[in-house]
């Protein structure tokens, strides 16, 4: 593999290299009609949203949300609350991809359309972004998740909005099994993620996958024949001339043309010394490398191990667009700490919030589909299904959406561990009203379904307390 040096190091003619990099303004934007200034995108109309389940949240700390409405105007609405906005330290967005299609739940039941298109979706997932980054502390991150559709054109957006200097990486990531495409072209079976920072000082922990024995012997080919260790061979020399000892004579010989020696001569000789140069029978060294399993193989830019569907005993929540678990633990653990927020503006099933309990931090969810508020509450409520059960008699099971908050189905629930608190926006409450049978008086907007709730079980417990009490007595 190629290895470039500086421009400094050029060797030709000034000016072949003049006409390769001219001076002036070199940045790239996207131009489009409909394209606004990002202030009037800021300023722009906030919700008004109204808690109908959930804990009171604890002075100074943010307790985990669940939004159910338009994701901009609530946004918006958080740059007004100080233990956001400046606070959210990972993003995640798996928004729609552009597609021109209609999405349905695994029970058949319509998710969520993905209609717009071209210049629209641009502009519709910029306002977006230009919030969150406002809601970003300085050293977060941002993760977008697309696939080839509109892939290109968000990542000039992204350069845009969080700088081109702040990107990290374009993640390609293996979605599914092999696909036996009828079309005239190689299966489609990659999407791909977009990752920034918002500074250069971001939190990175680094992800590491772990070794196997197929692995081990491949990138480890050598066994030393004094101690049976697994090693490679590495070249000791690097690119880029040196005037020091690095770039002198070492055993009669000089780092090839161009390059230098990655080690002083003295440090090259004990190395030779301990045993870890190896000399090729023309009298060429190399560095042995020898097998550390230490925490495993850095993980690197394209994944292979996180598809979303596998087999039929997956566990899902039936969402169409439900995103690898363990990839989404991958993401939290690697750009955020213990007891950080995290942030997903289309949070869908609620993937990304159950990696963020999972690992110990708190999260925002937002969504504008009643399907994918469902399918959170199913998650954090009753619990997902094996693949395979949406496909058998046990699916007939349909969860009603107002079973979902009934605080007497808590036995399988992370309600009683991963408090949250459930908000709606003004436009959806009438929805909520009908579908989760929120009774709230029109003097009390505020009330919570707990308290709704218990006002409605009471006297059954206590009929049937008194039912009891007679029995015993008589």
């Amino acid at each position: 593999m190629a290895t470039g040096v500086s421009s400094t190091k050029w060797n030709g003619g000034r000016e072949s290299l003049d006409r390769a990099a001219p001076c002036g303004d070199i940045s790239v934007s996207l131009s489009y009609e409909g394209k606004k200034p990002a202030s009037e995108i800021l300023a722009g109309a906030k919700a008004q949203t109204f808690k109908i389940w959930g804990v009171d949240e604890d002075t100074g700390k943010t307790a985990n949300r669940l939004y159910w409405g338009d994701n901009l105007p609530v946004l918006r609405m958080l740059l007004d609350d100080e233990h956001v906005r400046g606070k959210v330290k990972l993003v995640y967005i798996d928004p729609p991809y552009s597609t021109n299609s209609v999405f349905q739940s695994r029970d058949q039941k319509d998710a969520y359309a993905d209609l717009l298109q071209g210049a629209h979706f641009v502009e519709f997932l910029r306002e977006r972004l230009l919030v969150i980054r406002e809601l970003m502390a300085s050293d977060a991150s941002i993760y977008v998740h697309l696939d080839d559709n509109m892939a290109f054109e968000i990542k000039m957006i992204m350069d845009e909005v969080f700088g081109k200097e702040h990107f990290r990486n374009w993640i390609t990531r293996r979605k599914c099994s092999t696909k036996n495409t009828t079309r005239n072209r190689f299966g489609n079976i990659a999407d791909y993620i977009l990752f920034y920072a918002k500074s250069d000082d971001y939190i990175w922990n680094r992800p590491f996958d772990p070794w196997n024995e197929e692995r081990i012997a491949d990138e480890y080919p050598y066994l030393d024949e004094k101690t049976g260790r697994r090693y490679k061979r590495v070249p000791i020399h690097a690119p880029g001339t040196r005037n020091g000892a690095t770039g002198g004579e070492w055993r009669g010989m000089m780092p090839p043309k161009g390059k230098h020696w990655q080690y002083t001569p003295a440090m090259l000789d004990e190395l030779d010394a301990k045993g870890e140069i190896y000399w090729s029978k023309n009298g060429n060294p190399r560095r042995k490398v020898f097998f550390d399993p230490g925490k495993g193989v850095p993980q690197q830019d394209i994944w292979l191990n996180y598809r979303d569907s596998i087999n039929q005993n997956m566990v899902v929540t039936g969402y169409p667009t439900e995103k690898n678990l363990s990839m989404l633990e991958n993401i939290v653990a690697a750009s955020s700490n213990s007891g950080d927020l995290v942030l997903d503006a289309f949070c869908g099933s609620g993937t990304t919030m159950q990696a963020a309990y999972n690992l110990g931090r708190s999260w925002i969810g937002i969504d504008c589909e009643e399907a994918a508020v469902c399918s959170v509450l199913k998650r954090f409520n009753i619990g997902s299904e094996k693949m395979g059960d949406f496909v058998t008699d046990k699916a007939a099971r349909h969860y009603k959406p107002h079973e979902l908050l009934d605080e007497r189905n808590f036995a399988q629930s992370l309600f009683g561990t991963c408090p949250f608190q459930f908000f709606v926006s003004e436009d959806k409450i009438g929805q909520a009203k009908a579908d989760f049978k929120v009774k709230i008086p029109e003097s009390d907007k505020r009330a919570t379904l707990s308290d709704i709730a218990k006002k409605a079980v009471e006297p059954a417990i206590k009929a049937a307390s008194l039912a009891v009490l007679a029995k015993v007595i008589s």
